[in-house]
């Protein structure tokens, strides 16, 4: 598993990428790749294309990046999911919460 940030040229969105299982193992490596950036962004892009598990801690890792980006104001895309992270997400009812490509 490994979880990369990048930032955009003019720091206004970050774009979180995770690859392989994304579960309480990451929980660390998630948290750093959104609070270690020297400017807040006003969007987020959690692009999930390697990703091929994720579990209810991985959930609760994603509610506590949309508090971090403003709760209920946060600009937070959850991008490229395969079929079941989207079940996952569906289940969860995330679709409320995160825009959902």
């Amino acid at each position: 598993m490994a979880i990369t940030s990048q930032p955009s040229a003019d720091g206004q969105e970050l774009t979180i990428v995770i690859q392989g299982r994304f579960d309480f193992g990451a929980h660390q490596e998630f948290r750093d790749a959104y609070e270690r950036v020297d400017r807040s962004p006003e969007r987020y892009i959690v692009d999930l294309k390697g990703t091929s598990y994720l579990d209810s801690s991985a959930l609760g890792m994603l509610l506590l990046l949309r508090d971090h980006a403003g709760g209920d104001h946060a600009q937070i895309r959850l991008l490229n999911c395969n079929p079941d992270v989207r079940k996952i997400l569906a289940i969860s009812n995330f679709e409320q919460l995160f825009k959902i490509a």
